[in-house]
C-alpha cells in the first residue's frame, strides 16, 4: 500500500486542522493505521491509531481529547482531526499502515510497515 498525507499548514494556537492520508494499492480495509509525528530535533512519537474498521482507537496522552482519528474505507482515507492546537503540536505528521487482524491497533512505529511522506503542521501566532 502507498500512503499520501496532506492537510498540514500554519495555524494559530487554539485553531484546528484536519490531516488526510490517502492510500493506493492494496485493500485498505485490511490495514490498521496510525499517525505519528516528529518535531525538529526530537524522535518520532505516536499520536493516534485506528483499527481496520475503526471500532478501536487510541491516542497519546498529549493529544487525548483534542485529536480524533477516523477512517473512511470506501475512500481509502484516514483522517486526523486536530483541535485546540498548541505550539508543541508543531511537527511533521506521518501516517502509517500495516496489515492486521480485525480489532488490532498498534502504538509503536516499529510495528508499521508502510509510511507516508509526512506533512508539516506549524502552530504559531
Amino acid at each position: 500500500v502507498q500512503l499520501q498525507a496532506s492537510g498540514g499548514g500554519l495555524v494559530q494556537p487554539g485553531g484546528s486542522l484536519r490531516l488526510s492520508c490517502a492510500a493506493s494499492r492494496g485493500t485498505f480495509s485490511n490495514y490498521a493505521l496510525g499517525w505519528f509525528r516528529q518535531a525538529l530535533g526530537k524522535e518520532r512519537e505516536f499520536v493516534a491509531a485506528i483499527s481496520r474498521v475503526g471500532k478501536r482507537t487510541d491516542y497519546a496522552n498529549s493529544v487525548k481529547g483534542r485529536f480524533t482519528v477516523s477512517r473512511d474505507n470506501a475512500k481509502n482515507t484516514v483522517y486526523l482531526q486536530m483541535n485546540r492546537l498548541k505550539p508543541e503540536d508543531t511537527a511533521v505528521y506521518y501516517c502509517a499502515a500495516r496489515f492486521a487482524n480485525t480489532g488490532y491497533i498498534f502504538l509503536r512505529s516499529d510495528d508499521y510497515i508502510y509510511w507516508g511522506q509526512g506533512t508539516l503542521v506549524t502552530v504559531s501566532s
